[in-house]
């Protein structure tokens, strides 16, 4: 039987965290990007692109399927790792919750192969993947709280006021 993990949230810059791993919310292509990929890539540096660049090369040549995620260094960031997941683009005709539900899981059974405890994460697929805020919160919260894993601390780095709120409402 695992912990109880315990939730924390932060309005803040994910890159700024002290965590043993950060998710990355990766394009497929894991060569780096806008919003959250690229502040990673910029504030890691170069390490970070190294290995996604070797990932690329041997496993994942076609790039890292939605709803995957796979760990690389860290770089220069307060953090033993980084989980690269890559989030659905939001779709009105289509369901794609379960892909997104499968990054938060996959991240943490990611960060359970690697031991790490303290995992931040982002409010993965809400930038340019338009998956609306209200909707990614309750998703992302019900799956952490049904994960079975290790990892005693989730903490959801939340860019502004509005993705904090819609995540606060999830914990009440």
């Amino acid at each position: 039987m695992t912990p109880m993990t315990t939730i924390t949230l932060v309005q803040g810059d994910i890159t700024r965290q002290s965590v043993d791993a950060i998710v990355n919310a990766a394009n497929s292509s894991l060569l780096g990007g806008g919003g959250v990929d690229g502040a990673i890539h910029r504030r890691g540096g170069p390490a970070i692109l190294e290995e996604c660049r070797r990932l690329r090369a041997s496993q994942y040549g076609k790039g890292l399927p939605t709803g995957q995620a796979v760990a690389t260094t860290a770089g220069e960031l307060d953090a033993r790792w980084v989980i690269h997941t890559v989030g659905p683009v939001h779709s009105t005709t289509e369901d794609r919750s379960g892909l997104l539900a499968s990054c938060y899981r996959e991240s943490l059974r990611v960060a359970d192969e690697l031991g790490a405890r303290t995992v931040a994460f982002p409010a993965i697929s809400t930038g340019v993947y338009r998956w609306p805020m209200d909707d990614a919160a309750r998703i992302a919260v019900e799956t952490v709280r049904a994960a079975d894993t290790a990892v005693e601390e989730v903490r959801f780095v939340l860019f502004d006021e509005r993705a904090y709120a819609a995540f606060a409402a999830q914990l009440d």
